[in-house]
């Protein structure tokens, strides 16, 4: 059994703002945002990483991100996914983040 907090939000156990959800992926308001709108678009299944996922997820994982920017009407945003501590993923369950609603600029800081 998954023990990790977005195991638990995926299965309904622990409470989040759910913006959309299916078989296989739930996108929810992350509980720490960075930017105003900040969504973190998950699998419901555990996998550690984006090297982990099987290929057609990928591009599930990026069409529901565009919906739910489309449903939030932002034209412009930044999605991350970060693969490894040492690239800053301090939750170890595949997670793409939609941020938005304000300048994001480039570097990012």
């Amino acid at each position: 059994m998954c023990e990790c907090i977005f195991c638990e939000i995926s299965a309904g156990r622990l409470s989040s703002v759910i913006l959309y959800q299916d078989d296989t992926v739930v996108a929810f308001k992350d509980a720490n945002p960075m930017a105003p709108i900040h969504v973190l678009i998950i699998p419901r299944h555990h996998y550690e990483s984006i090297k982990d996922i099987p290929e057609a997820l990928i591009g599930h994982l990026f069409a529901v991100a565009n919906r739910v920017a489309a449903e939030l009407k932002i034209e412009s945003f930044r999605y991350v996914i970060n693969t490894g501590s040492q690239a800053g993923q301090t939750v170890f369950h595949l997670h793409l983040h939609l941020l938005g609603g304000r300048c994001m600029g480039w570097p990012p800081g």
